[in-house]
């Protein structure tokens, strides 16, 4: 590896880290991962940050630190110039921004808080879960994982809160509302324009939780727990849901970097 490349701190589960790990294999970047313990990746983030974030993904950049999935693209964009995921033309500029933003703000939380409250009740599937999640031997210690990640998302998420789990419920089909409507108006195949754009990774990347596509963090063989898989059926028929899966299959190229855990 050269020192030069730069360094992603994220975590495999994470969609907001899926949103930058596609970022980067679009554009063929090399680089580097760390994948600290999901928990103990807040006090990492605090140090590499200086305070300023709590959380991940965090890229390590010509010397720069820089947290925030959205930024962290900005930079990218301004960096590495070739495979633009920014439309050129300004208009087409705005709107994938403005695409951007709405899913990061309006989707993203709640893709993430909806399957962790339906884990909860499910306790042994939850460590099978969450075994995934952990690098290295860690995911031997299944019983010792889904305690703790019963306890932390619960804490950090409030995923144990059936009032944020209905409200997440909401928040996703307005969210599918918006991807069908926005599709349809730009012709099926790509929100803005003719091509990919940071405005259909950041959508795809936010509802893989949901979608759960092939090709995606999450193996094929991940359990679902059977009020999530519920919600997701009364989903699957709509168009977005589809191209959720389409654009995966089309556009999510395996990534160049082999994948090196902080404890590994």
């Amino acid at each position: 590896m050269n020192d030069a490349e730069p360094t992603l701190w994220q975590l495999e589960v994470s969609h907001y880290s899926e949103k930058v790990r596609w970022a980067l294999a679009h554009k063929r970047i090399a680089h580097r991962r760390r994948t600290p313990l999901p928990g103990g990746h807040i006090g990492v983030a605090l140090w590499l940050t200086r305070g300023k974030s709590k959380t991940f993904p965090v890229l390590q950049l010509d010397g720069r630190t820089i947290h925030d999935s959205t930024a962290i693209l900005a930079a990218l964009e301004e960096r590495y110039q070739d495979r633009p995921l920014y439309p050129a033309d300004p208009e087409r500029r705005r709107r994938a921004l403005e695409l951007e933003e709405f899913f990061d703000e309006e989707l993203g939380p709640y893709t993430r808080l909806l399957p962790f409250h339906e884990l909860i009740n499910e306790p042994e599937m939850f460590a099978e879960v969450a075994s995934q999640a952990v690098p290295g031997p860690l995911g031997r210690a299944k019983g010792f994982i889904g305690l703790y990640g019963r306890a932390y998302t619960s804490l950090r998420f409030g995923a144990n809160d059936a009032a944020k789990a209905e409200l997440a419920r909401k928040k996703i089909v307005a969210a599918m509302d918006r991807l069908d409507a926005e599709l349809a108006s730009n012709g099926g195949d790509y929100l803005v324009g003719e091509g990919l754009s940071v405005a259909d990774i950041t959508a795809a990347s936010l509802f893989y939780p949901l979608v759960a596509p092939e090709g995606g963090p999450l193996p094929p063989e991940t359990p679902t727990p059977p009020a999530l898989e519920r919600f997701r059926e009364s989903l699957s028929d709509r168009p977005g849901y589809a191209w959720v899966e389409e654009t995966f299959r089309r556009h999510r190229h395996p990534p160049r970097a082999a994948r090196v855990g902080a404890s590994r």
